[in-house]
């Protein structure tokens, strides 16, 4: 007797947890690059924790408008990359980058008074959380099952994504 529904696997969820944090980067770079006030300057210049006096020097006029428009930038890449399944390794890489600078300049640690920051935590928030999430994308790719890279990609790669 055999079956012929297929079944929800590793990489289905994979795939679904690329899309959504895919989706939550492209949401916050085109939210910040279609608003005029936004700026990093209030999240950098209230950074706490012992990398403070580095995001603090962000702040300059001379450097902050940079510092945005690469944020921005960054978002919008990581999302493009990780929903549309291309380059998503390079996507995870960079988004967990940036998870990590804004786990730092706001890091939950028990002895800080919490700022800028929704809710309350105790070393793990959701920033940390959502980084480890970007590593488990960069070391599980799934484009090539479910993404634009299926679409241009070579077989070389699909063999790969085939073992998750």
């Amino acid at each position: 007797m055999t079956t012929s529904g297929k079944k929800w696997e590793l990489k289905d969820s994979i795939v679904l947890l690329r899309i959504l944090i895919g989706w939550h980067f492209l949401y916050e770079g085109i939210i910040k690059l279609y608003n005029p006030d936004w700026t990093s300057l209030g999240y950098l210049a209230s950074a706490q924790g012992p990398f403070k006096p580095v995001f603090t020097a962000l702040t300059s006029d001379l450097i902050i408008g940079w510092v945005d428009g690469l944020n921005m930038a960054a978002l919008i890449i990581v999302g493009l990359t990780l929903t549309l399944g291309f380059f998503e390794k390079t996507g995870a890489f960079i988004g967990a980058g940036l998870l990590a600078l804004y786990y730092l300049a706001h890091p939950s640690f028990p002895w800080l008074t919490e700022v800028n920051v929704e809710g309350s935590y105790w070393f793990v928030n959701k920033n940390l959380i959502e980084l480890v999430a970007c590593i488990v994308l960069f070391q599980f790719p799934t484009a090539q099952y479910f993404g634009l890279a299926r679409l241009f990609g070579n077989k070389k790669n699909t063999t790969k994504t085939a073992t998750l």
